[in-house]
């Protein structure tokens, strides 16, 4: 019997659109949404485990991830997993022995109130008794000294009736006589039997509400001050009792209360005390009372930086870290996550309408736009949220009952962020002073294209074209040239400019010791960073080096090894969209971000996108051919091994074909068309490479 051989082949993801189709549900209202909050988490299925089992171990858990990936959800839903029974009410007590240490004492969950509630009623009992005493007291008094006035026919009699009565009244009012008040203890922390485990969220708390704190009497003696036990306010820490106490940005809490937090961790309990040096509190110290809390504290990569050593120490000894995920897979199972995670804000907001499953499409395009690379899908669930508030408050202003596909696309053209507005007000101002141009060739001038919002930790990205200049320039000293970049350049950037000197040394046939290159990066008010304009600088240096025209309808990012390789970069379709905003024709990036090019439909009729491996193919496209070019080119033969193109033009994707007649565009020349064949003359070639403006290639 033959033995078959098995062969796993991977399904093919249908086109969205067809995965529209095929859904059942009408809208958002159809789609069932999970009771458990940690059902309702979307594509964090390894960090919902381990709080699972850090919920019921009762291990302390560090979430380190992107904003809006879901930490503060994660933390909200290991309180489900908690057992109700272990509740605790915390109460304080007078302490007659010593009036600055009050006593705290621990009951089962809604006792506490119970205890408090009845010694309230006891000293308002006891109280009433009092008062009810000495008024009967007074209308004795007053019914005798009548009764002797008439007796006695005497006046004085009365008087003094009433002389008593105000004594009487006035030793009432001795604020000494508040014993009753001191006997009612206060609850600290209380619950119902029923009530879940707590969830404290203590982010940006400040140290008394922290840790607890006591209250300043400004009534401190003469029978006026409140009793010590009474001023005891209990802390996050105390609240969080049994439960789950969550800290954002945990780099941000001072280092005095992560060591008191840590404290607190280890013992699990902590007496409440003043706060400020200069208040009456600052005397009273309360027996230590319960905290055992499970931390889960969360930030950004930097968190761990601001981070007490000795705090995460203990966390990752007595628990977990977890490292958030960004994106997850393009799979029809996360498609409908998303779908889901619609639901569950049209829910959750309560003032918008639910989403056609058109509209919840077009929700699922853009979280493939904004992960930034083709099979995956962004995790960044707060920043798709607020599209999908804005595209409902399109459809409410509409008197619409329900969202679709054109509010969502209205949406995304007027909610666009800060950085996206600013790149467009950019591109806007870049035309109308003519800072770059789109037509014709330029020796030593090239488009390059930037990102904003890099540093803004938003997911999304903004382009902009960015141009660059280079001038050459006889040396200020006999001794070296020297490399001279202007722009507001960073670390980085000023760093990859060193290192494309190594790039320009292989590739031109003249010393670059023996001249001045002045680079200037035009329109770059707020600086530069970053090493995405490698391959940029590089080829304006060498064009202005060896003389050779650059196109000027052509623009390109990437970074750049010190061997020649282009290497990838980040914001690829943001850069794209903008550059075919702006009026480029072709466009040029890194072969490795291929794969990460989400640009819409629009562009792909308006601009070629070719992906390039190594500088030949960046000079290959972007210098006008030329016989300087040729020299040039056949230098680089035994350097690129044969010299053979590995440039690639990025088609677009099956389910959006352009149209049958697609509008007429240059289409750069292939390889074999680079040179001019031996048997062409000069004044041939020359006329060959004359550039748009009339001006032929320099010889």
């Amino acid at each position: 019997m033959g033995m078959e051989t098995v062969v796993n082949v991977k399904p093919t993801l249908v086109p969205l659109e067809d995965w529209v189709e095929r859904q059942t549900f009408r809208s958002t209202k159809d789609i069932e949404i999970p009771e458990k909050l940690s059902d309702r988490v979307i594509g964090q299925d390894q960090a919902v485990e381990v709080m699972k089992k850090a919920a019921s171990q009762k291990r302390h858990v560090m979430l380190i991830g992107e904003p809006g990936t879901g930490k503060s959800m994660l933390a909200n839903s290991m309180v489900e997993y908690l057992p109700k029974e272990e509740l605790q009410d915390i109460v304080s007590y007078h302490n007659p022995e010593d009036v600055n240490e009050p006593r705290i004492r621990v009951f089962p969950a809604g006792r506490g109130k119970a205890v408090v509630s009845e010694q309230k009623s006891h000293a308002a009992a006891t109280k009433n008794q009092k008062s009810s005493m000495y008024v009967y007291i007074c209308i004795l008094i007053m019914m005798l000294g009548l009764a002797g006035t008439i007796l006695f026919n005497n006046w004085m009699i009365l008087l003094a009736s009433f002389f008593g009565i105000m004594i009487i009244l006035m030793f009432t009012r001795v604020p000494g006589q508040r014993q009753e008040i001191s006997i009612v203890p206060k609850v600290l922390v209380g619950h119902d039997p029923n009530d879940m485990p707590p969830f404290i969220d203590a982010t940006g708390a400040h140290a008394g509400s922290l840790l607890g704190d006591v209250r300043h009497d400004p009534f401190q003696s003469g029978g006026l001050e409140t009793p010590s036990h009474d001023r005891l306010e209990s802390g996050a820490i105390h609240k969080a009792n049994k439960g789950v106490l969550f800290i954002d940005e945990i780099n941000l809490l001072r280092i005095e209360s992560q060591q008191a937090l840590l404290t607190a961790m280890q013992e699990k309990k902590m007496s409440i005390t003043g706060q400020s040096e200069r208040s009456s509190g600052a005397l009273v110290k309360s027996e230590p009372v319960p905290c055992d809390f499970i931390l889960v504290c969360a930030g950004n990569l930097d968190a761990i930086r601001g981070m007490h050593p000795a705090l995460r120490s203990r966390i990752r000894g007595y628990g977990y870290e977890v490292y958030m995920r960004s994106t997850m897979p393009d799979t029809e199972e996360n498609r409908y996550s998303i779908a889901r995670f619609v639901a569950q804000e049209v829910k959750k907001d309560e003032k918008i309408p639910h989403f056609d499953k058109y509209a919840v499409g077009e929700i699922i395009k853009e979280a493939q736009r904004r992960a930034g690379r083709k099979g995956e899908l962004t995790l960044r669930m707060r920043e798709l949220g607020g599209l999908i508030r804005v595209s409902g408050d399109v459809a409410v202003g509409k008197g619409a009952n329900i969202v679709t596909l054109d509010d969502v696309l209205s949406a995304k053209g007027t909610a666009r962020s800060l950085e996206q507005q600013i790149a467009d007000r950019h591109i806007e101002n870049s035309k109308k002073y003519s800072m770059f141009e789109t037509s014709g060739s330029e020796v030593g001038m090239i488009n390059g294209l930037a990102a904003l919002g890099a540093d803004s930790g938003m997911a999304e990205y903004s382009g902009i074209v960015l141009p660059i200049v280079a001038e050459i320039a006889p040396p200020q000293t006999k001794k070296t040239g020297k490399l001279i970049a202007t722009g507001r350049l960073g670390d980085i950037a000023k760093e990859a400019v060193d290192n494309i000197s190594a790039v320009i040394k292989n590739y031109t046939s003249k010393s670059i010791s023996d001249y001045d290159i002045h680079l200037q990066y035009i329109g770059t008010y707020d600086g530069v960073e970053g090493d995405s304009a490698s391959i940029t600088m590089a080829t304006v240096i060498l064009s202005a080096m060896e003389g050779i025209p650059i196109r000027q309808d052509l623009a390109m990012t990437g970074s750049l090894s010190v061997r020649g390789k282009v290497l990838p970069v980040g914001a690829v379709t943001a850069k794209l969209e903008a550059a075919a905003a702006s009026g480029i024709k072709i466009a040029l990036i890194p072969a490795a971000n291929g794969n990460d090019v989400m640009i819409q439909n629009k562009y792909y009729h308006d601009m070629d996108v070719y992906t390039v491996e190594n500088f030949r193919d960046v000079i290959e496209y972007a210098y006008v051919d030329c016989p300087k070019k040729k020299v040039l080119m056949e230098k680089l033969l035994p350097i690129t091994e044969g010299g053979a193109s590995t440039a690639k033009k990025i088609e677009p994707p099956p389910e959006h074909i352009p149209p049958a007649v697609p509008e007429e565009k240059e289409t750069p020349p292939e390889p074999e068309q680079l040179f001019a064949e031996e048997t062409e003359d000069t004044a041939t070639v020359t006329e060959r490479n004359r550039s748009n403006d009339g001006k032929p290639c320099p010889q």
